[in-house]
């Protein structure tokens, strides 16, 4: 379920979302990115995200559609939107909500 596509940054918001044990057969580091494509806060995010993103290609970026009975979202208690929780070998390392600057961004990427 998770693409070779998905390194570098995503532009989509994906229905068809990975589910938790997939995720945490991951190796490396990824991205996950939790929101909307209609959210507000997710569109003012993207500039950020994506420059951080282009900038680092070969971190996988899967964008998650979320939202009411999504199974993903509700594993790693995400409540607001975007969230971005980084993973190594498919497990958490960090999370940031909300991000409106590429330094927030780039902060979250430094911890790998």
């Amino acid at each position: 379920m998770i693409k070779a596509s998905q390194l570098g940054f995503n532009p989509n918001y994906g229905e068809d979302a990975p589910t938790f044990e997939q995720v945490q057969e991951l190796t490396g580091d990824a991205i996950l990115e939790f929101g909307a494509p209609w959210c507000g806060h997710c569109q003012a995010a993207r500039p950020a995200v994506q420059e951080v993103l282009e900038a680092n290609d070969e971190l996988l970026h899967v964008k998650v559609y979320d939202g009411k009975g999504k199974v993903l979202g509700r594993k790693y208690q995400v409540k607001l939107w975007p969230t971005l929780i980084l993973l190594r070998n498919g497990q958490e390392a960090d999370r940031l909500v909300r991000p409106v600057s590429v330094d927030q961004v780039k902060k979250l990427v430094a911890n790998l």
